[in-house]
């Protein structure tokens, strides 16, 4: 399962974004807001959604991690497919999709290219009370994504590569007990525990 993709921007039109990841090019459907913002040629990070079809495999991504757990609720709804559910997050931000559901306005979603009436109703009542979690959660990520960067950046310099540092220090904030209080010396020191001596 493909979660999220770092690598350069070969292309980025409406919609769709090629990134190169280890010399495999990975075509990614996104907002066009999204697309639109990365330049040719620079590093971009995805969080995304690996969709298997048995006639097909898509990768759907976003800026956000926020916007990704709305897209997976979303396409947890009946008769919402994962190109509506990028159509609702197009159109709507995760707090204003939240907003929306807390208020029983399907309004917004009606103007989404493919979900009717019915099925705008049907979103509201599936999704009432699940986006509250989702936005404590993604509260709490941001209070703590300062202090993630910098015990990140601390390890790469002290020899650890990216790719056992942040599974590492991800780790270690999934596992808090509160991650927005964690300081950048707490954690790097459990961080440095975990990964053990280095080879």
């Amino acid at each position: 399962m493909i979660v999220s993709l770092r690598g350069t921007v070969l292309s980025a039109t409406a919609g769709r974004v090629a990134i190169e990841v280890g010399g495999v090019g990975y075509a990614v459907q996104t907002t066009p807001a999204f697309a639109l913002g990365l330049r040719l040629g620079s590093e971009a990070f995805v969080h995304t959604a690996q969709i298997v079809r048995e006639d097909s495999l898509q990768l759907f991504g976003f800026a956000e991690a926020e916007e990704l757990d709305v897209f997976e609720i979303l396409i947890g709804v009946t008769g919402v497919g994962p190109k509506s559910a990028l159509g609702v997050l197009a159109q709507l931000s995760p707090d204003q999709i939240a907003d929306a559901v807390a208020a029983e306005d399907d309004s917004a979603f009606r103007k989404v290219s493919g979900i009717g009436p019915k099925t705008a109703k049907l979103i509201i009542v599936s999704l009432a009370g699940k986006l509250t979690a989702t936005r404590r959660v993604s509260a709490t990520a941001t209070g703590s994504a300062a202090v993630k960067a910098s015990v990140i950046e601390a390890l790469i310099g002290l020899g650890w590569a990216e790719r056992s540092a942040v599974p590492a220090v991800e780790a270690l904030l999934a596992e808090s007990a509160d991650p927005s209080a964690e300081t950048v010396p707490n954690l790097l020191r459990a961080a440095l525990a975990a990964l053990g001596p280095q080879r």
